[in-house]
């Protein structure tokens, strides 16, 4: 979704922020960078995010600009759109997913930076600590690895003869890997076979998934953005394999994955609309402590349940949040 998709999205009136009307007397409005790797993966989210900025008094070109920095799938190509945006001094970037928010963090220690979503933003060396980032960075942490218990338990619930499981992963992304390593050591603890399924790039998805067929019985898929711009083919494939299939955010489920037990993504996406505002307002990103999600949802898709063959216990239905039919 390019900006002037968005221009509809976010159009209306709303009264001019102080910053954006000492910006307009110098004939520029103030600018939020969004750097990402395409705009299919993301654009649900930031839908959601623009909205909220919207709500808070920030019109794209009106009060604020939006600039759309996509990688279009090359992961060389963020250190030099995030250089690109710091160059210009915009106002904020906003970096979605881990390779944009590290190319945002080494491309500048002074331009604001609020990411929606990172599943371990200390780990990773992002910030300092939760309450106190420090520097100029900050956001939303969507709590991924630790989830991973959680997930296998609902998985169990649903197929309890489930005995082997494959985890789909961009082997190429240190995050992903330690996603991995927390799905096998809580795989361990219930007697659970665990058989990677690695891929490094989109060629590699439909012969990876073809392959287990008949070897396991559900498929667990660890989301990036690789995973991310590819999620019809993998939900498709997954369909074809005959593999029911677990993913960490709703975002999966309305393109044809099985079950998702996640934050609900939107929300987060929202609250970083909340930083952007004050940021743009003169708070520093240092004195945003990053926030947790406080609510996780199961979400199911009855529509694939039946393309599967696989029955829903009632008593299952009853504990998800949303029912996809």
């Amino acid at each position: 979704m390019r900006r002037r998709q968005f221009i509809a999205l976010i159009g209306g009136a709303a009264a001019l922020a102080p910053l954006a009307a000492r910006a307009q007397q110098a004939d520029r409005l103030p600018t939020i960078g969004i750097l990402a790797s395409t705009s299919a993966a993301w654009s649900h989210w930031l839908a959601a995010f623009v909205q909220r900025v919207h709500e808070l008094g920030w019109i794209e070109n009106r009060t604020v600009t939006i600039d759309y920095a996509w990688t279009e799938g090359h992961n060389e190509r963020y250190a030099t759109l995030a250089a690109n945006l710091a160059d210009r001094k915009v106002e904020v970037i906003v970096p979605l997913g881990t390779p944009a928010i590290i190319a945002a963090k080494k491309a500048t220690s002074t331009v604001p930076i609020v990411f929606p979503l990172s599943s371990d933003p200390v780990g990773e060396g992002l910030v300092a600590s939760l309450a106190h980032p420090g520097g100029n960075i900050t956001g939303l942490s969507n709590q991924q690895p630790e989830l991973a218990a959680k997930r296998l338990e609902v998985l169990r619930d649903l197929i309890p003869s489930l005995r082997q499981l494959a985890v789909l992963n961009n082997a190429n992304n240190i995050t992903a890997k330690l996603s991995v390593d927390e799905i096998v050591a809580a795989a361990r603890k219930i007697g659970l076979e665990i058989i990677r399924a690695d891929v490094r790039r989109p060629d590699d998805i439909v012969p990876t998934i073809g392959s287990l067929n008949g070897r396991v019985q559900a498929l667990y898929v660890v989301g990036d953005p690789l995973i991310a711009d590819n999620q019809i083919q993998i939900n498709t494939a997954a369909l074809a394999a005959r593999l029911p299939s677990m993913h960490g955010s709703r975002g999966y489920i309305d393109s044809g994955g099985l079950l998702s037990y996640g934050p609900d993504f939107s929300a987060l996406f929202r609250r970083a609309g909340d930083y952007v505002d004050k940021i743009l307002k003169g708070t520093k990103p240092a004195d945003l402590p990053v926030e947790e999600p406080t609510r996780i949802e199961l979400v199911v898709n009855l529509k694939t349940a039946k393309t599967l063959g696989l029955p829903i216990p009632e008593s299952f239905l009853m504990r998800a949040d949303e029912v996809i039919e």
